[in-house]
């Protein structure tokens, strides 16, 4: 097999942030979990958009989230999601291409509109989303190309994508043809909720061998194994999965495999933000080193710049390239 051309192929839904700040009470009148990412329809989308404060727009979306901040360390990325022909769509097209990320996926011409995904920051830097999957739902097994896929390092699978049927498929489709050309496939849980909806399938998905490597967070990890208790979680990880990263915010992140794990520590933040894409931004600089050839913690530590970086400001995307600020913590490249 010739060596891959693409770090990384990210596959996921392609989604508009719409971010705004807002207060404790705004979160329990409009019936919201905080901190947590639920599903609505078009009718509460708009809904949503009508009680919100002033907003940004920011094309967003997990998976595209970390190949944008692949492309941001330098790395060679590409991303497959629906997008609608309307206002967003076109927004969302023109911002991943400008963020040096390969994006061809033809707009559909009817059907339900762009994705976006509805977000509400809180003062300690919490974010509470609001998704309307829209367009994003219409991925299909078609929109897969093997060739494509063999062509990428890694190929990165967001957790989200589970919900909708035809996505799943489209899911299991890109992880046979990486396989097939002896590439990585990984995939990131997403959310504790996710998990929750589909515990018994992403579990499957590890101890099958579906998936290589896994990004979790605490919650996520432990809403997995349906456990309070962090390091019972991490033992039945190693049982199941041959390489996880597992991210713990200030704590920074477990690095592991099925024969042990290793600290890596966060790096320092002057004040944080917006907690909004940390765990995209730190797969995004794992994946970048993984896919050049660099151990697992030497990895999480270029993951943990990234995330650094993202959660200092509003968005999910970087606004300091990635590679310069390696290169200035030492972080050879």
């Amino acid at each position: 097999m010739a060596n891959p051309h693409i770090d990384i192929l990210g596959i996921g839904n392609a989604i508009v942030d719409v971010i705004a700040r807002a207060d404790e009470e705004f979160l329990v009148q409009q019936q919201m979990t905080k901190g947590a990412m639920t599903l609505i329809d078009e009718a509460r989308a708009e809904a949503v958009y009508d009680a919100m404060g002033p907003a940004i727009e920011i094309s967003g979306g997990s998976a595209a989230n970390t190949t944008v901040g692949l492309a941001s360390f330098g790395g060679r990325a590409a991303f497959v999601g629906k997008v609608k022909n309307d206002t967003l769509g076109h927004t969302f097209i023109h911002d991943i291409r400008a963020a040096g990320v390969a994006f061809d996926n033809a707009p559909s011409s009817d059907g339900p509109s762009t994705a976006r995904c509805y977000i509400l920051v809180t003062p300690d830097g919490q974010r509470t989303m609001n998704t309307y999957l829209g367009a994003a739902q219409d991925l299909h097994p078609n929109d897969i190309d093997p060739e494509k896929v063999a062509s990428a390092a890694v190929t990165y699978l967001e957790g989200y994508l589970w919900d909708p049927k035809n996505a799943k498929d489209a899911f299991l489709k890109a992880a046979a043809a990486a396989h097939e050309a002896k590439r990585l496939v990984a995939l990131t849980l997403s959310d504790a909720f996710c998990v929750d909806r589909w515990r018994d399938e992403f579990l499957g998905l590890m101890r099958k061998g579906t998936v290589d490597l896994i990004f979790a967070n605490e919650a996520e990890l432990k809403s997995l194994y349906q456990t309070s208790d962090f390091d019972e979680a991490v033992v039945e990880l190693k049982k199941d999965v041959r390489l996880a990263a597992v991210t713990r915010s200030e704590k920074g992140c477990l690095i592991v495999n099925r024969k042990g794990s290793e600290v890596v520590r966060a790096f320092p933040v002057e004040q944080l933000v917006d907690t909004t894409g940390a765990g995209d931004l730190f797969a995004a600089g794992f994946l970048f080193g993984l896919a050049r050839g660099k151990d697992p913690v030497s990895a999480a530590r270029l993951g943990s710049l990234a995330a650094a970086e993202v959660i200092q400001h509003i968005g999910a995307r970087p606004q300091t390239p990635l590679k310069a600020l390696a290169a200035e913590n030492g972080l050879a490249l």
